[in-house]
């Protein structure tokens, strides 16, 4: 049976909901002995670090908000039972109620690309600071200190910061935990 032709579709799910709705997805698959027919169930997702408090939080953020791909071959029942599932709102297609239109070669090639690289890819850092900010040194020698940011390095993942120090400016580089907005 698993000679059939497996398509690449778009599944609207609610948005937020995208991780609940593929596990509903293979929750259903291994239930109703689907895997014949839904070959591979994706939320793609990108890695991205958040600096809150001085701490690094690594937070994986859904790629295509409020869509769920699917490969697989929409035969029979197939669609009825996706589209049944919490969450999800319809399949993407040409017309509103009409059949599903399966992603060209070209689509699934980049989405699929952005998937591997994005998996591969240096992790985003969200720069919490800009230049001119007033912050406060919470580790290190200079701990307690109020200074101003002057630049901000992000290869290097540091932070210029200009303290008063008995009376007069002195520059300090310090990374992003080594300090916290005031």
């Amino acid at each position: 049976m698993s000679d059939f032709v497996k398509k690449w579709y778009v599944v609207k799910a609610i948005g937020g909901q995208e991780n609940k709705v593929k596990a509903y997805l293979d929750n259903e698959i291994v239930r109703l002995n689907l895997a014949d027919y839904i070959e591979t169930v994706l939320v793609p997702t990108e890695k991205v670090i958040q600096i809150r408090n001085g701490k690094k939080y690594n937070k994986e953020r859904v790629y295509f908000p409020g869509y769920v791909m699917i490969q697989a071959n929409l035969s029979g029942e197939i669609p009825h039972i996706i589209k049944s599932i919490p969450g999800v709102i319809g399949m993407l297609g040409d017309e509103k109620g009409g059949d599903p239109v399966p992603l060209r070669k070209t689509e699934i090639n980049r989405m699929l690309g952005k998937v591997d690289e994005l998996a591969i890819a240096n992790e985003n850092v969200m720069i919490p600071f800009i230049v001119g900010e007033t912050v406060k040194v919470i580790d290190g020698a200079f701990n307690g200190f109020d200074g101003t940011v002057e630049k901000i390095n992000e290869e290097k993942r540091k932070l210029e910061v200009m303290v008063k120090i008995f009376g007069r400016k002195t520059p300090l580089e310090l990374s992003y935990m080594q300090v916290e907005k005031i």
